[in-house]
């Protein structure tokens, strides 16, 4: 019943959103990503729904040697109040024809609510993504990421984790 209310909360967020930014001129200056997915599908106990959000700086892009890396910000939360917060980077590739490949890594915090512990607060995301853009402001995606503590705590189960991706620049 939470998710289902946090659901169309980021639904309500969004559209009124979008109805703000219609009016101005589309810099694209900043990226919201908002995904649902599930939460460790690979352990049948403690799979979970998630639904969380990310955003990106347009501004803070940077070419590397590494490519063009971003800062990113976001979070998440399962049916079971597990939550993650998480600060990171990302690399965006442009494969053409609108398809973007996007690696990142954000460590973050962790808290397992009623739901799967992971062995310590301090937890990292690796994740890599998949995304067509359908316009200039609009890009549809598969994303998949794992959540370890890299053995900083006593156990280290680790989650493995894919979603579906909605994200609009602004």
């Amino acid at each position: 019943m939470y998710i289902k209310k946090l659901i169309i909360f980021l639904l309500i967020t969004f559209s009124a959103s979008s109805l703000t930014f219609a009016e101005e001129i589309n810099t694209n200056e900043n990226q919201l990503n908002f995904f649902l997915g599930n939460f460790d599908f690979s352990d049948d106990k403690q799979s979970a729904v998630l639904v969380g959000f990310q955003h990106q700086n347009e501004n803070l892009i940077r070419d590397t040697m590494l490519g063009n890396v971003s800062p990113i910000t976001g979070g998440f939360i399962t049916e079971n109040s597990a939550a993650y917060i998480y600060t990171g980077i990302e690399w965006n590739v442009d494969m053409g024809g609108g398809l973007t490949f996007t690696p990142s890594f954000a460590p973050g915090l962790y808290h397992e609510g009623n739901g799967k512990d992971l062995g310590h607060v301090l937890e990292f995301k690796s994740e890599v993504q998949f995304s067509y853009a359908s316009s200039n402001e609009t890009s549809f995606g598969l994303s998949y990421n794992h959540v370890s503590n890299a053995s900083l705590g006593d156990k280290n189960p680790g989650a493995n984790s894919y979603m579906l991706n909605f994200i609009k620049n602004f």
